[in-house]
């Protein structure tokens, strides 16, 4: 996750992540993923139900209930064992978290055992009501995805009247007083959707959205060939730059992040050096703190059936199951899984040109995932790093 507003605006220093000697349980939100013991931030894939027909779902996603989800007592357990290890953030997500009955007492439980709940929504499901209540049991963030304007999105959803639906949800959080984000997913297809999704932030006053570069993972590995290129991806990464720096500017600030292609940290900071080297040297600290890629470390994903991933792309490789191990046991225990362990540590292990580049501290070896998708060795270089050679060099 790479901050654009915060190191391109220059609204995050060094010295905001030091203020709290970067220990998780004292920074803000905001400033977590500068942490130094990176506990980690939990995905929840709470249901594997959805109310719509993404084509690149990366949960491969159904209308049915599925017989093996976690109960909501052993849903309460597992939040127990999170809590106790200190994990910042619980991210509920799906499918459709809102398809789940228990949804707000779990989050609300979530929050009151002091960890920061927050939903993956496709928005649809958001009346007044729901709205409400999310408000009323403390929920942080709402995330509502959304690939493009009306017909795009909707192709994207497989369901026509998504996109309305989806918008109607994100007003309704924003008068119940709820911090409301954008979520949209790269690809050659919604590409030049992305100055309308900016134009969207300003007219209704969304404060947040962040970018994701597409990741290879359940029916998501079908759109390999529809990614963009990697020249595309340099000069959509230079127009969310340009769009942030606009709308800070002007007075209009907007959280813009991007998300799952940790080559965008170099490529902020490559472009700083051009404009503001000495602003360009603060971000390069900034970008050592946080670490790059985090999956299996700063980052882990819980299944509806309480399988545990090392995020939520890694569904085809489990270290084990909450049923049977607590998750806080599970994720440190590195001699019982011979990948978990590596991932923990994975700059030894990355290949090619991963192995070789600068820039390896600041990205963590970038997406182990998508080499494996088009590979099928998961420690050859990522296909997505856009870099050039003699960038890395």
């Amino acid at each position: 996750m790479i901050g654009i507003s915060k190191l391109y605006c220059k609204t995050v220093e060094p010295s905001d992540a030091l203020r709290y000697s970067r220990k998780s349980e004292q920074m803000p939100s905001h400033l977590l993923q500068f942490s130094e013991d990176k506990r980690p931030v939990v995905v929840w894939n709470i249901t594997r139900r959805c109310n719509l027909k993404c084509i690149h779902c990366y949960a491969h996603a159904k209308a049915g209930k599925q017989e093996n989800e976690l109960s909501t007592k052993e849903g309460r357990s597992l939040i127990d064992d999170l809590a106790g290890m200190g994990v910042p953030v619980l991210l509920f997500s799906g499918g459709e978290p809102l398809m789940r009955e228990d949804l707000a007492e779990l989050a609300e439980y979530t929050v009151k055992k002091g960890i920061r709940a927050v939903i993956s929504t496709n928005g649809t499901l958001i009346d007044h009501k729901t709205a409400k209540i999310l408000k009323d049991i403390g929920l942080s963030y709402v995330g509502i995805s959304l690939d493009g304007t009306r017909q795009v999105n909707d192709r994207f959803r497989g369901v026509d009247g998504a996109f309305d639906m989806a918008m109607k949800g994100i007003e309704n959080c924003s008068a119940a007083g709820i911090k409301v984000g954008l979520r949209f997913t790269i690809n050659r297809f919604n590409a030049d959707e992305i100055p309308s999704l900016f134009d969207l932030l300003e007219e209704k006053q969304i404060p947040r959205i962040c970018f994701y570069h597409l990741v290879y993972a359940g029916r998501g590995s079908s759109l390999v060939n529809d990614d963009v290129s990697h020249k595309e991806t340099r000069r959509i990464v230079d127009l969310i730059m340009e769009r942030t720096r606009d709308l800070h500017d002007r007075g209009k600030p907007k959280e813009v992040l991007t998300v799952d292609n940790h080559a965008d940290g170099p490529y902020v900071y490559l472009r700083l050096m051009r404009e503001d080297p000495q602003r360009a040297e603060e971000v390069l600290e900034l970008l050592k703190m946080n670490g790059g890629n985090n999956s299996g470390r700063g980052i882990g994903c819980v299944s509806w059936d309480g399988e545990v991933h090392a995020d939520q792309f890694w569904r085809h490789y489990s270290f084990g199951n909450v049923r049977s191990r607590p998750f806080s046991e599970i994720w440190t225990d590195t001699s019982a899984d011979p990948l978990l362990a590596k991932l923990k540590d994975k700059k030894k292990y990355v290949k090619g040109r991963c192995a070789k580049c600068r820039w390896l501290d600041v990205c963590g070896g970038n997406f182990r995932v998508r080499a494996e998708a088009v590979t099928g060795d998961l420690w050859a270089p990522d296909p997505a790093c856009y870099l050039t050679d003699e960038e890395i060099s």
